[in-house]
């Protein structure tokens, strides 16, 4: 066989150090190429990484921890994803340089291939160290904190006022359902109750479909799982919107549901409000319970609330005590005559005295036709020259379907909600009574406190707001004897129940009409405090002698968990 030698390789000298190599576009030989390129420039070659001791995870940028073993393809993706300045060459390969485990170092073998000069390819091969960094992932930190939580109750109701709110804090504080909650914090709509377990949270769900219409919703995520033990870390989250119905709301109902409720007629008063919605019909006294499962079928909103009600005067008042059906319990029917507040004015007044039979002059004729005529519930209680509360109607314009089917013919001019004391809010006095909260506060101990409440003290709302909120909430519990029979009320102070007692016993000498037990005296500030230690009188107005008083043994020591017995009241001094 003939021998057939190899083409000759033709060889060039190294511009640099003269070796002798294969010819190339740069004519240098690897050596001199490498000392005069340097392709790892902009890669660092020390980088750190964050790791939870307590999960063993890794942060995987920019906010993701994941679970990576030592040495694993993971945890060399985590590693790499560090790195800037990669997308500029070719990765060809990436491995693990052996390290102490101890040594908190983990260094990475990396191979790169950049083109340098036309049709030039280098490849380079270099080492980074990583320096591990202890610390601690966000699930890991609310576990180690003080206030962990791993249950959410979000309560929500869309209505303009915290009223609502302000009532169930206090129906959470008779009850006790605050003691295994965390924290509270105030949202835009609601309040958020934290808990450590998920019972907890269940159980306050049960606790508030007991004492307020809600519909309620669960959902979960996931924190961490076990595939070996085949278990899992969730956190829970229950929302709940309660019914944006409230007490004393002006209701239209719509026509089928006022015919299951026994065809009672659609216009009608938000009477209470517990686990269900009792309403009344003030022209006939009919009542209806409407179930929350019944209400969220068909959810409406109401006409009108207590903001928008109207003060009148009452001119005449005619019962229908012996009309059939026209007493129910404590409420009467009866025909009713008022006039806005303001719209006449006594003439002896005018003249500077006042006539003996109390007939008022109006300023002009046409004041008579503010007259306007409805029939009430409010029979027994209403006398005239009284104060009362109420929507007019005449005045109204309702966005609403069902009050859009009504008759005309049929709806009233006003609807009496309740009576009013004008006289009483007159008189600057202090309240010598005060609520709880289950606020925490910075530096409060316990787990309530004594302050304005949780309502108001965080979410950025209107301080005005609030305050009149909290005004209107410590009104209705002094008119209203069956509100405040479910709220905890304490004194506020030995001193001043016996200043208030020597003040009630001087009023009854003068001949003031009292309730079996001596009332407290309140202010129209809302502030609880005193204002400037003295009463002032407008204009010789006497108080309301049927003024429902906030009697001393309704009041509770200021101690958590503790009852007045039966005789204790006495030996108060």
């Amino acid at each position: 066989m003939e021998f057939v030698p190899a083409p000759a390789v033709h060889r060039v000298l190294c511009a640099d150090c003269g070796t002798p190599i294969v010819p190339n576009s740069a004519n240098l030989c690897v050596n001199c190429l490498r000392n005069t390129v340097d392709i790892t420039e902009g890669i660092p070659k020390q980088a750190s990484v964050a790791f939870c001791r307590n999960c063993e995870r890794f942060l995987s940028p920019p906010a993701q921890w994941t679970l990576a073993r030592p040495e694993s393809q993971e945890l060399l993706a985590i590693l790499l994803k560090k790195l800037k300045g990669l997308v500029r060459v070719r990765l060809t390969d990436a491995r693990f340089v052996w390290t102490e485990p101890h040594s908190k170092r983990l260094r990475v073998a990396l191979t790169i291939q950049k083109e340098v000069l036309t049709s030039t390819i280098l490849e380079q091969v270099f080492e980074i160290e990583y320096l591990v960094q202890h610390g601690q992932c966000p699930d890991c930190a609310r576990l180690a904190a003080k206030n962990t939580w791993k249950a959410l109750v979000q309560v929500r109701q869309k209505v303009p006022h915290k009223r609502t709110f302000l009532y169930l804090e206090q129906l959470i504080l008779k009850h006790g359902a605050q003691r295994d909650t965390i924290s509270v914090k105030e949202v835009r709509d609601g309040l958020d109750f934290f808990y450590a377990s998920r019972s907890h949270a269940i159980k306050m769900v049960e606790f508030l479909a007991g004492v307020v219409p809600i519909r309620s919703k669960a959902s979960e995520r996931l924190l961490s799982s076990d595939t070996h033990s085949n278990t899992a870390n969730y956190k829970h989250t229950y929302s709940v919107e309660i019914a944006p119905v409230c007490k004393d709301d002006l209701v239209a109902l719509p026509a089928k549901l006022a015919r299951q409720l026994g065809n009672i007629a659609p216009l009608v008063l938000a009477t209470r409000v517990g686990n269900a919605l009792h309403l009344l019909d003030p022209a006939t006294l009919q009542h209806a319970e409407l179930p929350a499962a019944v209400f969220w079928r068909a959810p409406f909103e109401p006409l009108a609330s207590t903001p928008e009600l109207v003060e009148f005067t009452v001119l005449d008042v005619e019962p229908d005590r012996g009309a059939r059906g026209s007493g129910t319990g404590k409420w009467v029917r009866a025909d009713v005559q008022v006039a806005r507040a303001g719209a006449f004015r006594s003439s002896g007044a005018a003249a500077g005295g006042a006539h003996d039979d109390g007939m008022m002059d109006y300023e002009t004729a046409g004041a008579r036709s503010a007259i306007m005529h409805a029939r009430t519930h409010l029979g027994a209680i209403l006398q005239p020259g009284d104060a009362v509360l109420g929507y007019d109607l005449g005045q109204a314009n309702f966005n609403s379907d069902a009050y859009a089917a009504l008759p005309a013919d049929a709806l009233p001019d006003v609807v009496l909600v309740r009576k009013a004391y004008p006289h009483r809010r007159k008189k600057h006095r202090a309240r010598a009574w005060k609520l709880r909260s289950i606020a925490k506060e910075d530096g409060e101990d316990g787990e309530t406190g004594a302050a304005r409440g949780v309502v108001g003290r965080v979410g950025g709302r209107d301080q005005k707001k609030v305050e009149e909120d909290y005004e209107l909430f410590l009104r209705d519990l002094e008119e209203d004897p069956e509100m405040r029979a479910g709220v905890n009320m304490y004194r506020a102070g030995r001193d001043r129940d016996r200043d208030v007692g020597m003040r009630d016993a001087a009023a009854g000498d003068k001949g003031a009409k009292k309730g079996p037990a001596q009332g407290v005296d309140v202010d129209m500030d809302g502030d609880g405090g005193e204002q400037g230690g003295a009463e002032e009188e407008d204009g010789g107005e006497e108080d309301e002698p049927d003024f429902p008083e906030v009697r001393l043994d309704e009041l509770l020591e200021e101690f958590d968990e503790m009852t007045l017995r039966e005789g204790e009241g006495e030996e108060v001094a």
